[in-house]
């Protein structure tokens, strides 16, 4: 009877278990969290808002297209991270560009389909980033600077939107020593896996 107990107690337990744990590179909200109402350009001239997430998963990652490395390289492993999980899941990208005075509709389009047409890059003013950008717990920074040539500061991490339209995690980047912060992919289609279970 004993030996009876402890294995239906064993079953309640596994059955209550909570999903495994994710790596220390991502932040995995367990309760999402509702994107606020937004409204952002893409490359083909659309208005995209909030209600164009729910229904697939979107990873979306801010920039500019003169951005030297960190953009280039991410959305490089972001295409990588898309060609795997398309299939089993439905997927988007979603590349912010934090820099629209230089960042034109034909420019960003021009940037977004190096790496892969079906992404979206868009972009606003700053009135509609600032607020779009805090509320997915990411930063930028942009200085006044009258040169024609200038750096962005922003966030080397990737957001995670459910299918419900809903902030679900954040991918961090991953920081090493004389090395540019970079995503892993390896990580962060295990963590999405888990996520997404």
């Amino acid at each position: 009877m004993r030996y009876i107990l402890l294995g239906i107690v064993s079953v309640l337990l596994l059955g209550c278990s909570e999903k495994p744990v994710v790596s220390d590179l991502t932040v995995h909200y367990q309760q999402p969290k509702l994107i606020k109402p937004f409204a952002l350009t893409d490359q083909h001239g659309e208005i995209l808002t909030e209600q164009d997430l729910p229904g697939q998963w979107t990873l979306l990652f801010l920039g500019y297209t003169s951005c030297p490395d960190i953009c280039p390289m991410t959305l490089a492993k972001l295409a990588q991270v898309h060609q795997r999980l398309q299939n089993s899941v439905p997927l988007s990208i979603w590349f912010i560009s934090v820099d629209p005075h230089r960042d034109t509709v034909e420019k960003r389009q021009a940037y977004i389909d190096y790496f892969n047409h079906e992404f979206k890059a868009m972009s606003g003013p700053h009135a509609t980033l600032f607020p779009f950008v805090r509320d997915i717990g990411l930063i930028y920074a942009i200085n006044n600077s009258e040169d024609s040539e200038y750096y962005v500061d922003h966030s080397a991490s990737v957001a995670l939107i459910n299918p419900n339209g809903e902030l679900a995690a954040i991918f961090k980047a991953k920081y090493t020593a004389n090395e540019i912060p970079l995503i892993d992919v390896a990580t962060l289609i295990s963590d999405f896996n888990l996520i997404a279970m």
